[in-house]
């Protein structure tokens, strides 16, 4: 039997197919025979986010364009300005497949977290499904204070502190992303990291982010 799923909202979570608030409560998928797949051999993957079950795919509507937040291309910079390839050279930078294959990863219960590197004047209009949002904010040196980006080394991250250095061998790979190609919120994320000592092989960028996840009409929930 072929599933079939709708849209919906489930605690403020839109949980089925295609872009945030893209779709109806009437729109129904069969999952089994998607027109528009991720990979000729993956046509969806379930996740998590936030507790509550998500089924990320892509957007089946043939006339479905890019959301207006994601389309001028006239933005100032700074702050604005395009980013390099590499945040650094022992940094992975990543595409959409590898991002889906981190948060099914998470999903499984790896030690893998998505992050979110928005502030949510950008994320109150979705963002990626098994994310979760730590603004860039939160662990800059110039807006948080030592005790603040510490609380979230050792208890999202999960480093451990020793004195003046710190302890990053059971530390969760993390995996950030913000708004795309001109966005330096998770690069300056990474780059503090990095100076704090967090092994570079444990630290993924999605360079593309929110707006090539939009562009190819991914599934977004609300944060």
């Amino acid at each position: 039997m072929n599933r079939l799923i709708p849209t919906l909202c489930v605690s403020g979570l839109l949980i089925a197919a295609g872009a945030h608030a893209a779709n109806t409560a009437d729109d129904i998928y069969d999952l089994a025979n998607l027109r528009v797949k991720i990979t000729p051999t993956l046509p969806y993957v379930d996740v998590r986010h936030h507790g509550e079950p998500v089924t990320l795919m892509r957007m089946q509507d043939p006339g479905h364009t890019v959301a207006p937040r994601f389309a001028p291309t006239g933005r100032d910079c700074p702050p604005f300005c395009v980013q390099p390839m590499k945040v650094d050279p022992d940094v992975e930078t990543i595409g959409e497949l590898e991002l889906i294959d981190y948060l099914q990863r998470a999903n499984a219960g790896a030690d893998v977290l998505v992050i979110d590197s928005r502030t949510p004047d950008w994320t109150v209009d979705g963002t990626i499904p098994g994310s979760t949002n730590i603004p860039w904010t939160r662990l800059h040196p110039g807006e948080a204070s030592e005790a603040e980006i510490a609380e979230i080394l050792k208890f999202e991250f999960g480093a451990i502190r020793q004195v003046e250095l710190w302890d990053f061998s059971n530390a969760k790979t993390l995996v950030f992303f913000c708004n795309g190609a001109w966005c330096g919120q998770s690069p300056t994320n990474i780059r503090t990291l990095l100076t704090l000592g967090y092994p570079p092989e444990k630290l993924k960028w999605y360079r593309g982010g929110m707006q090539s996840w939009e562009q190819l009409g991914f599934t977004t929930v609300d944060p």
